[in-house]
């Protein structure tokens, strides 16, 4: 299946292009997670279920891949991963002490070796907190943890979304390797 979205900056996103970007990263992965015996669980907003799909575009991704989450609002942040506002309080979303929250609730609910999250604002146009579009924070949790904030400088929605994928998934492959 093929799709093609037309943003309000009139770019394209074509879907098979994105995979193909991601699926070197995440058979990179798969190979690593399945020679450890290692699990991961995603909580993810911008990029809309990027990572966790390229993660379980690999065959055999049950023996690692326990689950995922696009946690877009704070009522999703609340349902899916039980974090209350008094759980965030004095965080922002989409910052780097939020990120690494993030996978470490997720790590703990799925009971993975490895949580991994991305929040940010994919755009065209920034978020309520005053970040442009193209900012995310992203963070690994597991037997070491990261939190990195990228800025593509875009406002292409499409496109930072699937920069948001890569970065988490390069980030993660960072983290398992010790790269």
């Amino acid at each position: 299946m093929r799709w093609i979205k037309t943003g309000a900056a009139g770019g394209r996103i074509h879907g098979g292009a994105t995979m193909q970007t991601l699926a070197p990263l995440a058979d990179a992965l798969a190979e690593q997670l399945k020679a450890r015996r290692q699990t991961v669980a995603v909580a993810e907003s911008s990029s809309g279920g990027l990572i966790s799909a390229a993660l379980l575009a690999v065959p055999g991704a049950s023996a690692y891949f326990l689950g995922g989450a696009v946690v877009y609002t704070a009522r999703a942040r609340m349902r899916l991963l039980g974090l209350t506002r008094e759980s965030v309080a004095g965080m922002r979303s989409a910052s780097e002490p939020y990120a690494l929250l993030l996978a470490r609730t997720v790590r703990e609910s799925f009971e993975t070796d490895w949580g991994v999250s991305e929040t940010g604002a994919a755009g065209p146009t920034g978020n309520p907190y005053g970040d442009a579009a193209g900012h995310t924070c992203i963070a690994v949790s597991g037997p070491v943890e990261f939190a990195i904030t990228l800025e593509t400088g875009q406002s292409d929605r499409g496109a930072n979304m699937t920069a948001f994928a890569q970065a988490a998934l390069d980030l993660l492959h960072k983290a398992i390797v010790g790269g």
